[in-house]
C-alpha cells in the first residue's frame, strides 16, 4: 500500500466532487437543512396548551386558582365556558386541549377545611400531551393547595391542624375518567432536583441525538454512490488497470468524504449551539474524536453498499434503509430503548447510531470523559474494522 496511490484517489475524488453541484448539496447543504427542519419540527415539550375555564363558584378565591393557570407557560386560556354545553363545544372543534370545571362549593370547602374537587376534562386523542397535561394540572393544584393551607383564618380552629388559627384545606383534582389525581396532603414534602437538564428542554437532548441521525444518513448516503457511480460512469474499468489497488481505492475515497464529514459535524454542532442554544458542556475534542469513529464506520458501511449494489438508484435506496431508518427507530433518539419489545432491544445493539447517540447526549449534557464511555467506543470500533473488512474482501471479488 503506498501513501502516493492513495493522495492520488483522495484528490481525483476532491475534485469530482467539487465539480459536482448535486454532491456538493449532499455533502454540505444537506444536513444543516435536515437540522433546521428536524431541530425546529421536533419537540416534546408540552405548552400553551389551549384551556377553557367553567368557573361556576365566580369566587375570588377560583379566580385565584384560575390565574395559577393562566399565569403558567404550560397553559393558555382561550375561553370562559358558561354552561357545561360550551366545555363540550370547545374540546370536540378542537379550540381546547384542557377543560377545567370548578364547582359552586369551591370557595366554600376550601374555607372550612373541607376536601375542594374541580373537574378536569382532556382532549386525549394525543395520549403522551393528556398524561403531561394532567401531570401539570396536578401539580398546580397540589401547590396551591399547599400556599393555601399556609394562609391563617381567625375565624375557625381546626383539630386537625398543629397550629391554631390553620384550616388544612386539599384540593382535589378530578379527572375526566372519575379518578382523583391530587390532593393527598403531603407528609413528606420532596425537593427535587433534575441533573443535567435541570429545565427539561427536550432540544437539549433531541438536538445531539439529531446529529448522530443526520451523521449516519450522510455517511452512509455519501460514499454509497461514490464506486456505484463508477461502475455506472464506465471510469472503474480504467481504475482496475491501474496499479492502485482495492484497498488503496477504499481508503482515498472514505478520507475524502472523512473529511467532509467531519465538517458536516463542525457545522451542526455550531448551529446546535448558537442556533438552538443547546449547551455543549464537554469537550469539544472528545466529541470530534467519537464523531470520526462513528463516520469511519458510517462511511465504510456506504462503501460496502456501494460495491455490492453496483448502481446509484439502489445504493442511495438500500444506503437510507440500512442508515436512516435503524438511527431513527432503534437508537433512542426518539424512542426509549428501554420501553421497546426485547426483540427489539436486542437488534439495537447492532445499530451503530445507538452508541453515538449515547455518547452524544453523554459529552453534551453530562460533561463524560471518555473512561465512561469505553464500551460504546470499543463497540463502534469494532463495528468500523469489521464493515471496512468486508467491503475490502467484496471489492476484491468484484474486481475478479
Amino acid at each position: 500500500m503506498k501513501l502516493m496511490r492513495i493522495k492520488a484517489i483522495v484528490k481525483k475524488e476532491a475534485i469530482q466532487i467539487l465539480r459536482d453541484p448535486l454532491s456538493l448539496a449532499m455533502a454540505f447543504l444537506m444536513p444543516v437543512m435536515l437540522l433546521f427542519i428536524f431541530g425546529y419540527a421536533i419537540t416534546m415539550d408540552v405548552d400553551n396548551l389551549s384551556t377553557v375555564v367553567y368557573d361556576r363558584d365566580k369566587s375570588s378565591m377560583s379566580r385565584e386558582f384560575i390565574a395559577e393557570f393562566r399565569e403558567s407557560r404550560y397553559f393558555t386560556i382561550v375561553g370562559y365556558a358558561e354552561k357545561q354545553a360550551d366545555i363540550d363545544r370547545y374540546i370536540d372543534s378542537g379550540l381546547a386541549r384542557v377543560a377545567i370545571s370548578i364547582p359552586e362549593d369551591f370557595s366554600k370547602n376550601m374555607k372550612t377545611g373541607r376536601n375542594a374537587e374541580i373537574q378536569v376534562a382532556v382532549d386525549g386523542s394525543d395520549s403522551n400531551t393528556a398524561t403531561i397535561a394532567l401531570g401539570y394540572i396536578s401539580a398546580i393544584s397540589e401547590l396551591y393547595s399547599q400556599r393555601i393551607n399556609k394562609a391563617p383564618v381567625t375565624t375557625f380552629n381546626s383539630p386537625h391542624s398543629g397550629r391554631e388559627g390553620e384550616v388544612p384545606r386539599t384540593l382535589f383534582v378530578e379527572g375526566a375518567t372519575g379518578y382523583p389525581l391530587a390532593g393527598v396532603p403531603l407528609i413528606v414534602t420532596p425537593r427535587m432536583r433534575v441533573w443535567y437538564n435541570p429545565e427539561l428542554k427536550s432540544r437539549n437532548f433531541i438536538v445531539p441525538g439529531l446529529i448522530a441521525v443526520i451523521m449516519a444518513i450522510i455517511a452512509a448516503l455519501l460514499t454509497s454512490l461514490t464506486i456505484a457511480r463508477e461502475w455506472e460512469r464506465g471510469t472503474m474499468e480504467q481504475l482496475i488497470s491501474t496499479p492502485v489497488k482495492p484497498p488503496e481505492l477504499i481508503i482515498g475515497k472514505l478520507f475524502t468524504y472523512f473529511i467532509i464529514g467531519l465538517i458536516d459535524v463542525l457545522m451542526s454542532t455550531l448551529i446546535g449551539i448558537y442556533l438552538f442554544d443547546v449547551p455543549l458542556k464537554g469537550s469539544p475534542l472528545l466529541l470530534m474524536m467519537l464523531s470520526s469513529l462513528f463516520l469511519f464506520g458510517g462511511l465504510s458501511l456506504g462503501i460496502l453498499i456501494s460495491v455490492v449494489a453496483k448502481s446509484q438508484l439502489i445504493a442511495s435506496q438500500v444506503s437510507i434503509i440500512v442508515s436512516y431508518l435503524p438511527a431513527l427507530l432503534l437508537s433512542g433518539f426518539m424512542f426509549s430503548i428501554s420501553n421497546m419489545p426485547g426483540p427489539l432491544q436486542i437488534v439495537s445493539y447492532i445499530i451503530p447510531a445507538r452508541y453515538f447517540v449515547t455518547m452524544l447526549k453523554a459529552i453534551y449534557l453530562k460533561d463524560s470523559a471518555l473512561n465512561l464511555l469505553v464500551f460504546e467506543t470499543v463497540l463502534l470500533s469494532i463495528f468500523g474494522f469489521l464493515v471496512f473488512m468486508i467491503a475490502n474482501r467484496k471489492f476484491k471479488k468484484r474486481i475478479e
